[in-house]
């Protein structure tokens, strides 16, 4: 079977028959995937949770919010009622609204926004200690070192707006507020509550007279590169994304994670738990792949010329 036609069985599954079940079969395990986004980029990020599940016998019942983030308890409530061995909750909002609902099922996250111990939802990193494990990112000074870099691309940058999810947690936010500080950089946030803001937010720095973009990472700037990408280029405002793939689809610059490896690692550890490790044991881990994607093409078009420096840390240069 193609990936696509998968991929297609998989969106339609979200509403139906749960995933890689028919009607007729009982399964040995349930697992449950609660994802914030749209119904088709969570069936993407399934079909990788499966990949690195490697498991056959496996239903997956997925819930989408469709970027409504208050249907996300419901959603949750629902997973819970559903009897599954454990669940992914990926963000922040996910993730929160999965812990409400159960202090029992495991609790796999997949979370680049937040510090589980500072949120008191892990004892240690080493020994999570109560229902919860998954995949964290340190983002103070990841996030701080994207700013550094923006600054490199734009050595006359004065002003930086800051595009920021408020429910994603405001770690991150701090932490380039501090950068930019130290950089003598003037930083402007930006709030965003979902892709209906994009066009007006980013209308608003243009005219608060921003000279850079940090788009702060949140599912909605993972799930929505094209879009950014576009308006941050009709704006003329050089920016940098956590994730890769902003600058993939006409971005400056993408430095973080590489989200096609981050999710299969999820499926993993999930594959742990069913087969028996215990979630108050099983250490948090940080992903292991990142990626600096450079744009010289999106530079042009910005009257810009991106330092030899970046050039040669780049994974990727897009001509």
């Amino acid at each position: 079977m193609r990936r696509r036609d998968f991929i297609q069985i998989i969106a339609g599954s979200t509403v139906g028959l749960p995933i890689g079940v028919t009607a007729q079969e009982s399964p040995k395990w349930r697992v449950g995937f609660l994802h914030p986004g749209l119904s088709a980029i969570a069936a993407v990020r399934i079909a990788d949770f499966r990949t690195g599940l490697g498991l056959a016998d496996v239903e997956i019942i997925a819930r989408s919010a469709n970027d409504q983030i208050d249907k996300l308890p419901a959603l949750a409530a629902e997973l819970v009622g559903q009897r599954v061995q454990a669940i992914c909750a990926a963000g922040p909002p996910a993730i929160r609204a999965t812990r409400e609902a159960t202090t029992s099922i495991p609790i796999v996250a997949i979370d680049l926004e937040s510090d589980p111990v500072a949120d008191g939802w892990a004892i240690s990193l080493a020994h999570p200690g109560h229902n919860l494990t998954g995949i964290f990112l340190d983002l103070p000074s990841f996030s701080a070192k994207t700013l550094q870099l923006l600054r490199e691309a734009v050595p006359g940058m004065t002003k930086v707006a800051l595009l920021w999810h408020p429910a994603a947690g405001s770690l991150q936010l701090e932490a380039v507020r501090s950068a930019a500080s130290v950089l003598n950089l003037e930083p402007e946030v930006f709030e965003i509550a979902g892709p209906s803001d994009f066009e007006g937010t980013f209308a608003a720095m243009v005219k608060s007279k921003a000279t850079g973009l940090v788009l702060l990472s949140s599912p909605l700037t993972s799930d929505n590169p094209q879009i950014l990408a576009n308006l941050a280029l009709r704006n003329r405002l050089p920016a940098i994304s956590l994730f890769p793939d902003f600058a993939k689809h006409g971005g400056l610059i993408g430095y973080g994670v590489d989200l096609q490896s981050l999710v299969p690692q999820a499926g993993i550890l999930t594959r742990k738990l069913l087969q028996g490790a215990s979630v108050a044991d099983l250490p948090i881990e940080r992903p292991t792949r990142f990626q600096l994607v450079a744009n010289v093409k999106t530079a042009l078009a910005l009257d810009l010329t991106l330092p030899t420096s970046i050039l040669l840390s780049a994974d990727e240069v897009i001509e």
